[in-house]
């Protein structure tokens, strides 16, 4: 077991002075974390599953290493070695869990997919990957056809009935499978997974990270953001495609002996039932996406018991500071934003031993330097914008992937002197607190000004009719970028001339005027990444059209 152990942070000045990271020669998530918990608290609860329909599963620590133990021998049977990479594509089942753990325990590298991939993106990755396997769930199948023989995959695992070459899964027990009992010591530096990053521009690119760098690297955002300890039930909302997932539902969680309260629900994103799941699992640490932030604040959340619930977090983009005042008017906490990677663990984060302060990402996490840069490499100074940076040298720090597979430009551009540059533009005050600003091509440059769309959308959020909002910069002979903003209307307005005006004056009033959106488009729903991202780029292809009104 890992040296980390659960505590919470008191004193983040203390906690960022005297953090060193850990960094042994061998790590193994499963080896050293779950079979530490099995023995260490076997009957404790330590994944509790429900979906949709009612049904419900729970497993202790002792269940979940025993299951982990099946499906590592289960795939091995099948011909995997450590190194193979394996792509899994499954929903939010408990059998993601054991298969994962699986890969992990065998050394077998796993790469994580939505289960919303078409088999375009299939095959895209397969091919990209040299993927050995591939691990999905019977309800995906169909995205699969016509993929046989598609690179190097030779593996074909089923979770549930499946026709041929695919070989179906069964959860079992500790001692069924094959004749392995125990398998090779992984190294710290091992590779462990491969995401796909759900960039807003350009083909997918592969984020490889070790055993020690999400397995030892979480262990920041389970005990120091999320504020983890054995005894907390934590939910955080995440398809498992996405690197949010193994922030909170898989390393963050279970490197600090929490239960991952996990729901399985396969339609559209419905807050109430999110808050009566909350009630009913008496969850106490719970982390959202801003989009599902936004629709929960507008239920009526006086109807619901959150009592349980001690601490509340956010990530994923920066949160409007209204929902944030939204929820801690009704609930008394507040949401602690972070700010993080699927290149990284949390790196900045309003940590709970910080005075909250409403719209900043927080400061940067023990183990982490981090600042904001210029061009050149040089710290610019306190109030400055540029780009959010972490140091890398002389060590770079644990939690941070090891570049980008096979694409040389990419890593690159990613690299600055002494720094890994995020791509994310920021301001960092006086006081060491940071400010977001934007995606570096997302920056608008309007009449000599340049403006964040975060601060426009929160803006505009504000006004009662305003349910979401998305803002982007499009060309503007005259004045080099004009802003327009795509608004998702709040139940009961409908879209109007008179609304756009009213809109306009509204920001003008709350920000300053220069930053009003001379174009405003009423849409039904914004594109999003599969991690909830609004992708910027559709809508800046959208907007090509004269402006409809200045």
């Amino acid at each position: 077991m890992s040296s980390f152990s659960p505590r919470n942070m008191t004193d983040y000045e203390a906690t960022y002075r005297d953090f060193r990271w850990e960094r042994p020669e061998y790590f193994n998530f499963a080896t050293d974390v779950i079979d530490h918990w099995a023995s260490e608290r076997p009957e404790s609860p330590a994944l509790q599953w429900s979906d949709e329909a009612g049904h419900a599963r729970l497993f202790n620590w002792r269940e979940l290493k025993q299951h982990s133990l099946h499906a590592a021998r289960f795939l091995t049977s099948l011909g995997l070695r450590r190194g193979d990479r394996v792509f899994v594509m499954m929903p939010r089942v408990p059998e993601w869990w054991f298969l994962v753990l699986g890969c992990i325990r065998a050394g077998i590298v796993f790469m994580p997919g939505t289960p919303m991939l078409t088999t375009k993106d299939i095959r895209y990755r397969l091919v990209a990957s040299e993927a050995n396997g591939v691990i999905a769930d019977a309800s995906c199948l169909d995205r699969f056809e016509g993929l046989a023989g598609t690179g190097r995959v030779e593996t074909w695992v089923a979770v549930g009935p499946a026709p041929s070459p695919w070989v179906s899964y069964e959860p079992g027990g500790e001692g069924t499978g094959s004749h392995v009992t125990r398998f090779a010591l992984t190294r710290a530096e091992d590779p462990m997974l491969i995401y796909f990053t759900s960039g807003t521009t350009g083909m997918p690119k592969m984020v490889q990270h070790t055993q020690a760098s999400y397995g030892i690297g979480h262990q920041v955002t389970g005990r120091y953001w999320l504020d983890l300890t054995p005894e907390d039930r934590h939910l955080t909302l995440s398809d498992t495609g996405w690197a949010k997932c193994a922030w909170g539902k898989l390393f963050g969680p279970w490197s600090q002996g929490a239960c991952n309260v996990v729901y399985d629900f396969r339609g559209r994103f419905d807050a109430a039932r999110i808050l009566r799941m909350l009630e009913q699992q008496k969850v106490t640490t719970f982390c959202a996406p801003p989009t599902a932030w936004r629709a929960i604040v507008l239920q009526e959340l006086s109807r619901y018991d959150l009592s349980s619930l001690r601490h509340v977090a956010s990530a994923g983009e920066p949160l409007n500071p209204e929902v944030i005042d939204t929820w801690k008017q009704a609930t008394g906490l507040h949401i602690r934003e972070g700010y993080g990677q699927t290149e990284s663990v949390m790196i900045v984060g309003m940590f709970p031993a910080l005075e909250p302060r409403v719209g900043s990402m927080g400061k940067p996490s023990p183990g982490f330097v981090v600042s904001v840069i210029d061009g050149e490499g040089a710290e610019v100074p306190a109030g400055e914008e540029g780009d959010i940076a972490v140091r890398v040298k002389p060590e770079p720090p644990v939690g941070l992937f090891t570049g980008y597979l096979d694409d040389d430009s990419a890593n690159l551009a990613s690299f600055r002197g002494d720094w890994y540059v995020t791509g994310d533009r920021a301001v960092k005050d006086a006081n060491g607190y940071f400010w977001f600003v934007g995606r570096k091509d997302d920056v608008i440059k309007t009449s000599g000004y340049r403006v964040g769309p975060f601060e426009v959308e929160s803006a505009l959020l504000e006004h009662a009719a305003v349910a979401e909002s998305a803002v982007v910069g499009v060309p503007d002979e005259r004045i080099g970028q004009r802003i327009k903003a795509y608004v998702v209307l709040a139940p009961g307005f409908k879209g109007s001339v008179e609304l756009i005006e009213e809109l306009q004056e509204y920001v003008k009033k709350t920000t300053a005027p220069y930053k009003y959106p001379r174009e405003i488009e009423f849409v039904t729903e914004l594109p999003k990444t599969v991690s909830g991202k609004i992708r910027r780029t559709d809508l800046r292809a959208m907007s090509q059209q004269p402006a409809k009104r200045d």
